[in-house]
């Protein structure tokens, strides 16, 4: 009888701290996505400017 009541008694805390994890992991990974999703609009904002840029330097080079 010791055993199972044994097994229990650990297995309780045992849940709890895997539940802790769980909700750690969980809140990271939408940490992770926010930073991605910013990263790329960041990216993207300077692939536009850079076109412009080259646009620009393009037209430039044709007056020239």
């Amino acid at each position: 009888m010791f055993w199972p009541m044994f097994a229990v008694a650990v297995g309780f805390p045992t849940l709890a701290v895997l539940g802790v994890l769980a909700v750690r992991v969980f809140l990271e990974a939408r940490r992770l996505g926010r930073q991605v999703a910013d990263s790329a609009r960041r990216i993207n904002r300077a692939a536009e400017d850079l076109e412009r840029a080259a646009a620009s330097a393009a037209r430039a080079a044709d007056t020239l």
